[in-house]
């Protein structure tokens, strides 16, 4: 059986801020509150790229 989902593209928060020029602490307020989810290795908090670019682009 083919799986045909896309691999998601998961970055640290510092990584994100940088890709997306968004300030470090606003992501990590967003993630504190639940607005975007992130998984957590060891202490460093994963962020799908995709879901928060759609996350910004819906205001």
């Amino acid at each position: 059986m083919e799986n045909n989902r896309p691999v998601p593209r998961m970055r640290t928060i510092k990584e994100t801020a940088a890709e997306l020029n968004v300030p470090v602490y606003a992501l990590r307020q967003w993630v504190k509150s639940g607005a975007i989810p992130a998984v957590y290795c060891g202490k460093k908090a994963l962020l799908n790229l995709d879901r928060v670019i759609e996350f910004l682009e819906r205001g």
